[in-house]
């Protein structure tokens, strides 16, 4: 998988929104094989990115510690 997506669930605290857009972002660039997409799947491509760091989101925050 992706090497550089670091583990976000730790003890010394939560996440911050920009550490799991940054997950999200290499996420999606990995299964997409885009590293930056055409302006025709930009909208695809961000709004993907967007889902995946929401779900992330709602991931670590319904873990128990």
């Amino acid at each position: 998988m992706c090497r550089s997506i670091k583990t976000l669930r730790r003890r010394e605290g939560k996440p911050t929104d920009q550490e799991i857009h940054d997950a999200a972002l290499q996420f999606v660039r990995k299964i997409s094989g885009y590293r930056v997409p055409s302006r025709a799947n930009a909208p695809a491509f961000e709004a993907a990115v967007k889902d995946v760091s929401a779900s992330s989101r709602r991931l670590l925050n319904g873990l128990a510690s």
